[in-house]
């Protein structure tokens, strides 16, 4: 969950890789998986779709204990907004959620009052980010 991830566990990540066009989403879910290398699309075995992922710079270390390497995933599942705006999530958004505009590399991203389902706030207008309709 990205209130578990902190700046320490980014700090080899080079670039994020964005799978789809995540401009129109209000938020991503991001996780940090293990995973067996330290560039490359992973592996995906969640329920939902793999939105994007990140890539490690060369001198990141393997764990000693398991040889995998800490990785930003980013997804999303069946009932998010994207796919259910008027579901579950439809003014709020889950605990591992953050606003894809937020993220960067070395950057873990946050939620934001559209990622929350409310009005853009007035940076997010300046910036030119804007909800969905």
């Amino acid at each position: 969950m990205s209130s578990l991830i902190s700046e320490n566990d980014l700090k080899h990540e080079i670039a994020l890789v964005w799978l789809e066009d995540v401009t129109s989403l209000e938020y991503v879910r991001q996780s940090l998986d293990r995973l067996p290398t330290r560039v490359g699309k992973p592996a995906y075995h969640r329920d939902g779709r793999m939105v994007g992922y990140a890539t490690l710079a060369a001198d990141a270390k393997a764990s000693r204990a398991s040889g995998t390497f800490r990785r930003r995933v980013f997804w999303l599942l069946p009932h998010d907004r994207d796919t259910e705006p008027d579901g579950l999530y439809a003014g709020s958004a889950p605990a591992e959620a953050v606003d894809p505009a937020t993220l960067q590399p070395c950057v873990k991203g946050r939620k934001t009052e559209r990622s929350e389902g409310g009005p853009p706030s007035s940076a997010m207008r300046e910036l030119g980010i804007t909800r969905p309709l």
